[in-house]
């Protein structure tokens, strides 16, 4: 059987996208189908629409989602038919070299659907990160779905898919950050603010916001922040050394992914310090460190993948925390909106006036 769903599709390059039919079909071997409720629009969304990713339009956008499981197909042994999962793109094979050496999150062969959905006339859609959730409904590999407490708000809950889990994980999986730490973190957009709210989760005693938005700098202290920098009105290094003694911070996370962005974390960390880079760079831009700086200033330099998130770990954990009131994913949702009005959110992502947008389905 298939299923006529509607969906935003983006068709070609830096095109305005489309709320078209897409074709879903009933789950195979090892897949799922599942009723999207919500998601959020994410950078790589928008990454995917200009072309960022790869060429291989067109899209089915949209992969930061919760929802239903629908059915599922032969095989499928870990959700079942009225499931609340939220959805995710790194679903673990289990047996390449990374899961092998016990490094699940690393791994190197995360698994999609195999069946594809399409436009009404047939065309093969690519869906964004193996999961195209701008829908109301899609098919995933079951491995791609996470079980998760069902009073969670689905459109809070969503969010774990993608931008709030890799600045929650940059900033305690990657970074590391931990009681009484010191943690600076370098642009406060919605996976900057999961970092920050992480440190704030992890115990850490020092948390310092640094972004060129004075609107952010304060949504920075409702999510933990202990001090703030204006980097467009001061020298973002000198201020943190300020922070910490003259020394820098024990973790700086890069949420933004630009050079000047990561030289600042770089050396506003302190000696042996760790810098992590989570913000996603665009394939031109390349980094001039001095060698000597590398070697002399010792500690680790890491990229954030996922936030090094292990789904089956995290997620369930992070909805306990939500649904204690120890960490509120609600405050992540700026607006709700519907599917037609996403190439509108787009927009107000640019203009940095909401931390995220969430379709509700």
């Amino acid at each position: 059987m298939t299923h006529e769903v509607r969906a935003v599709v983006a068709r070609q390059k830096g095109a305005p996208v489309s709320v078209e039919t897409v074709l879903v079909p009933d789950p195979g071997p090892g897949e799922a189908l599942v009723r999207v409720q919500a998601c959020g629009v994410c950078h790589t969304d928008l990454h995917y629409r200009e072309g960022g990713i790869n060429d291989e339009f067109p899209f089915l956008l949209g992969h930061e989602a919760a929802g239903v499981v629908e059915s599922v197909g032969e095989g499928v042994t870990d959700v079942a038919p009225g499931d609340f999962v939220v959805l995710n793109w790194r679903a673990v094979c289990g047996t390449c070299r990374a899961c092998s050496k016990g490094k699940p999150w690393y791994c190197f062969a995360t698994h999609n659907a195999t069946q594809p959905m399409t436009l009404a006339d047939g065309t093969p859609l690519s869906p964004a990160l193996g999961i195209g959730a701008f829908a109301e409904m899609t098919l995933v590999a079951a491995g791609q779905c996470t079980k998760v407490a069902p009073a969670a708000s689905p459109a809070a809950a969503g969010l774990l898919g993608c931008g709030v889990m890799a600045g929650f994980g940059a900033a305690v999986n990657t970074g590391g950050v931990g009681r009484g730490d010191s943690i600076a973190v370098i642009g406060c957009g919605g996976v900057g603010m999961a970092a920050i709210a992480g440190a704030k989760v992890a115990g850490a005693g020092r948390i310092i916001a640094v972004d060129v938005d004075e609107r952010k700098l304060k949504w920075a202290e409702q999510f933990g922040a202990t001090d703030t920098v204006d980097s467009s009105r001061t020298d973002a290094v000198a201020a943190i050394r300020e922070l910490t003694g003259g020394f820098g911070a024990d973790v700086v996370v890069d949420a933004v992914g630009r050079p000047e962005t990561f030289k600042q974390a770089f050396y506003a960390r302190d000696l042996a310090g760790t810098a992590v880079l989570v913000g996603v760079p665009t394939p031109e831009l390349t980094l001039d460190l001095p060698l000597l700086d590398v070697f002399g200033r010792g500690g680790a330099v890491k990229s954030s993948w996922y936030g090094d998130c292990l789904p089956s770990r995290d997620f369930p954990a992070l909805i306990d925390l939500y649904l204690q009131g120890r960490f509120d994913l609600g405050d992540f949702v700026t607006e709700t909106i519907s599917l037609d009005d996403v190439e509108a959110a787009f927009a107000t992502m640019h203009q940095g006036d909401a931390l995220r947008s969430v379709v509700v389905l």
